[in-house]
């Protein structure tokens, strides 16, 4: 699921309520195009939009055949407690007003499931969950010195400092 909150009444985004961050899986940052690839958007839409044009690429079915490949990828117990030490110290952390939820738990194990499948493996390694930590956890933080407008910035600096500081497993 991908989304921006805009409500009809108001101009702009709002930030959601921390229950609504909780049900993303991921935060991920795009930024802006490269001047050429701005300049290719412009010409594509010169004709109208190409999204009308767009052909599925994969039905209901192959995504939920992927959704039971994702769930068959081994995870050993050892990355387990490596997943649960990330949250407790999300939730022990002294700059955080709010931790990770077991449903934040949950997708980092997922997600580093995913990971793993799409890198052609059927089993997931701390790598993995390293590399997800930051995007699948840093949104559904709160720090102690909440404001809108810097919470994420933020929280992904406290991720940056969780994941230095929590020892992979051996």
């Amino acid at each position: 699921m991908l989304a921006t909150q805009n409500p009809f009444e108001f101009e702009g985004t709002f930030p959601l309520p921390e229950s609504q961050m909780d049900r993303f899986l991921m935060r991920l940052r795009l930024g802006y195009p490269d001047r050429l690839t701005e300049k290719e958007v412009l010409v594509r839409h010169r004709g109208g939009e190409p999204v009308e044009s767009l052909k599925p690429v994969v039905s209901v079915a192959d995504i939920c055949r992927l959704q039971e490949h994702v769930r068959q990828v081994r995870v050993e117990e050892s990355l387990n407690e490596y997943v649960l030490d990330l949250i407790a110290a999300t939730r022990d952390h002294s700059s955080l007003y709010l931790g990770a939820s077991t449903r934040a738990a949950l997708a980092l194990y997922r997600a580093a499931q995913a990971l793993a499948l799409v890198q052609g493996r059927d089993y997931a390694i701390p790598d993995d969950v390293k590399q997800l930590a930051k995007p699948v956890l840093a949104h559904r933080l709160l720090t102690r010195s909440h404001r809108h407008g810097e919470r994420a910035s933020e929280s992904e600096a406290v991720m940056d400092e969780i994941i230095d500081q929590t020892p992979l497993p051996g």
